[in-house]
């Protein structure tokens, strides 16, 4: 049953996973390393590794080789090894997944609550599956919502809206009953272009820029805030 004061605005709640349910970068940026260590290339420090998550990993790493290399973007996709260190850095980070990342405060009780409300769940995030059903799996996660997303999961990935389109179409929700909660550009750019609302964490990555710069729906300190709306 609903809060007996007001209920709960919204029918379906999506998340983004990393920098908003779960803090990887620093179980990211050992694989970076791992990798770029077997290659002979100076390390990447958290604090790099935290601006170039967003896209996926594949995308992180490329960032992280040119960095590394002190080339661009576009001259590492051209590269004939691309494929080969991308297969490296896939095993090292399956081996790091869930090593040394944490669940951000409040996380599993808003989860409960949520759902003792009817509340419909889901993860969109652009990492990719492999990655995403190990990092649930380690934090215990995959039972609490009802759909998960991952970057390789649909032909597209954020910003397009198409997986917040999934989710309000398999639970029959219409946009004003739907928000999703993120921590970047990335995640208030899927919102808007799929016209639901959007609330931001500060906590997490936003390639190195304010939070409030993104102009989200809200700006929430922490968890708690979902459970105190209802």
């Amino acid at each position: 049953m609903r809060g007996e004061h007001m209920a709960f605005p919204y029918d379906l709640v999506m998340f983004d996973l990393d920098g908003t349910l779960v803090e990887t970068a620093p179980e990211i940026c050992d694989a970076v390393n791992d990798t770029l260590h077997g290659l002979g290339l100076p390390a990447a420090s958290l604090a790099e590794v935290e601006r170039w998550i967003g896209h996926g990993t594949h995308e992180l790493l490329i960032a992280a080789l040119a960095c590394a290399t002190g080339t661009d973007a576009q001259a590492v996709r051209a590269s004939k090894g691309l494929a080969s260190t991308s297969a490296t850095f896939d095993k090292h980070y399956q081996r790091r997944c869930g090593t040394r990342s944490r669940l951000y405060p409040g996380v599993r009780e808003a989860l409960a609550f949520l759902r003792t409300q009817g509340v419909k769940l889901a993860v969109i995030t652009n990492k990719e599956a492999r990655y995403t059903d190990t990092v649930l799996g380690v934090h215990q996660l995959r039972d609490s919502f009802d759909r998960v997303i991952s970057g390789d999961s649909l032909p597209t990935k954020k910003p397009d809206p198409a997986c917040v389109h999934a989710c309000l179409h398999a639970f029959d929700v219409p946009k004003t009953r739907a928000l999703f909660v993120g921590d970047s550009s990335i995640d208030a750019a899927t919102a808007r272009n799929a016209g639901v609302e959007v609330w931001l964490l500060p906590h997490g990555y936003n390639m190195g820029a304010p939070i409030q710069q993104c102009r989200p729906d809200r700006v929430i300190a922490d968890f708690s805030v979902l459970a105190a709306e209802a």
